[in-house]
């Protein structure tokens, strides 16, 4: 071959490789994506859906009545946004329902404070109005007990160590991730090996319930605790033993009242009674238990596909919450999200090819149960021979999740599958400028995308900003707390992410099989 031949026939092969490259390579529908901006960005309605959510439905204890309330309302905002096949599913049988209705906590001596706390759920009122002393009465192993039989009588009693609050704590405030930390999340390409099994428990230590359980055996009327937080901050959780006994009623009422008590207000009082002087206590709770077991349930709606409507794309986030705040961040945030990708692509009129499903979860603060329920039902696992795959399962596409604080995306984490992150990395092309560029290998836990990933399909979690003023699981977690701005950028990324998937050729990949 002369060489002129020879270059020419380079050059046609270099353009016949390109060529083969581009065809494979993800499309972008930069023309919707320029509608989602524009109606998310200029015409917003997210801070309107997180604001009702959060001041006026407040908190969402699964299977509360104020959960049921919120709910109801939620379903009916999806069927005014025109979502279709709006269904509250029950999921699993959830115990009584339990909510607090009042409560008051005060110091009355050495000198008189009202005191910042919240009863734990799942745990009985007081029956009015009680005035006690209050006493130390830390337990750790069952040698312990013999220490404090006989004394407890009457009192309220300080279980939990004094809360440590350094300097250095209070001087740190929250940055947002810099370049060097998306850097980083990028360059870690290898996932984390298997946290290694954890060693038996000692079985001479005492479990939390066995605590309450004593206190409750010597005539004690109320636990006192404090397990972190910082100044000004009530981090509340539930009776210890309640996932064991299913939220019993009968379980509920034979514990003590227990309360999270500010860390500032919880270390004076054992400071005082370090001193051995004399503490005071005035506490009042009143709450509302159910008298039967009921089901929890998800609430879900839909924007019907077309030639692939029997396949899926989710998006969601937990619709439950803890009870000491209306836990604006966490995840009221993450479900206005949601709700505004999907007005905002019922607003611009896209009429996507696979179905897409917004999901609002219940029961994911006491373990990811909504989203667990839901993935066995619909789709099944075809490593699980009690629970095999449905005919549905070769049908879903993916999960995308809010759930990581009320910051913007920055990314997203793989969750360990390679396959997707060329097709990722083209979907995040438009909001560059949004600061969103960093695709991780990494996988993230502790939320409902892990549901869908266990079960071997794509489930994934933006990487998300750190803001300050964000408080999970606390009593400061308000809507003041939230940043417009960012929850705007993340309705546009999500209906962006979402209306891709259910526009694409082909659905999300999936990990390869090990």
């Amino acid at each position: 071959m002369k060489p002129f031949a020879r270059a020419l026939a380079a050059v046609a092969l270099v353009i016949a490789v390109s060529a083969s490259a581009s065809d494979q390579a993800p499309t972008v529908d930069w023309d919707t994506v320029a509608k989602i901006r524009e109606e998310g960005l200029q015409r917003s309605q997210v801070m309107d859906i997180v604001g009702y959510i959060v001041d006026v439905l407040g908190a969402r204890l699964t299977n509360s009545e104020d959960m049921k309330r919120a709910q109801a309302w939620v379903r009916g905002k999806m069927e005014r946004l025109g979502l279709e096949n709006v269904v509250i599913e029950p999921f699993m049988d959830y115990g009584v329902s339990w909510d607090n209705e009042y409560f008051s906590l005060h110091m009355l001596g050495p000198d008189y404070q009202p005191m910042t706390g919240f009863p734990q759920t799942h745990t009985p009122g007081t029956g009015g109005k009680i005035a006690c002393p209050a006493l130390i009465a830390e337990l750790q192993t069952k040698a312990d007990l013999a220490t404090f039989k006989g004394k407890l009588k009457g009192a309220a009693v300080l279980a939990t160590p004094p809360l440590a609050i350094s300097q250095a704590s209070l001087a740190q405030g929250v940055a947002r991730m810099t370049d060097e930390d998306l850097k980083k999340l990028q360059e870690n390409v290898i996932p984390p090996a298997p946290r290694p099994t954890p060693p038996p428990p000692n079985p001479d230590l005492l479990k939390p319930e066995e605590k309450i359980a004593f206190f409750k055996a010597e005539g004690a009327v109320a636990v006192l605790q404090c397990e972190g937080g910082r100044p000004g901050v009530v981090i509340g959780f539930a009776r210890p033993g309640t996932k064991d006994d299913k939220w019993s009623r009968e379980q509920s009422l034979a514990s003590l009242p227990i309360v999270a008590v500010t860390p500032e207000h919880y270390n004076r009082m054992h400071r005082i009674l370090k001193r051995g002087l004399a503490v005071r206590m005035e506490i009042e709770i009143r709450n509302r238990l159910g008298d039967k077991v009921e089901k929890a349930a998800n609430v879900l709606g839909e924007i019907t596909g077309t030639d692939l409507k029997d396949e899926v794309v989710m998006v969601g986030a937990h619709f439950d919450s803890w009870h000491a705040s209306p836990n604006a961040s966490d995840d009221a945030a993450g479900c206005a999200v949601a709700l505004e990708a999907a007005r905002i692509l019922k607003a611009i009129g896209v009429r996507p090819r696979r179905t897409i499903r917004v999901a609002l979860w219940g029961g994911e603060e006491q373990g990811i149960y909504g989203s667990e329920e839901y993935v066995r039902k619909h789709f099944g696992n075809p490593k699980d021979s009690k629970n095999p795959a449905t005919p549905d399962y070769e049908k879903f596409s993916a999960y995308f999740n809010q759930d990581y604080g009320a910051g913007q995306f920055r990314g997203i984490y793989l969750q360990g599958n390679e396959r997707a992150r060329l097709l990722f990395t083209a979907w995040m092309e438009p909001f560059r400028d949004f600061g969103m560029t960093a695709v991780s290998i990494q996988s993230v836990g502790s939320t409902d995308h892990v549901a869908f990933d266990a079960a071997g399909l794509p489930g994934f979690q933006f990487i998300q900003d750190r803001i300050a003023g964000t408080a999970g699981h606390t009593n400061l977690d308000f809507l003041d707390t939230l940043s417009a701005e960012d929850l705007m950028k993340n309705a546009v990324v999500e209906a962006a992410f979402v209306y891709q998937a259910a526009m694409a050729d082909e659905r999300v990949p999936r990990k390869l099989s090990k």
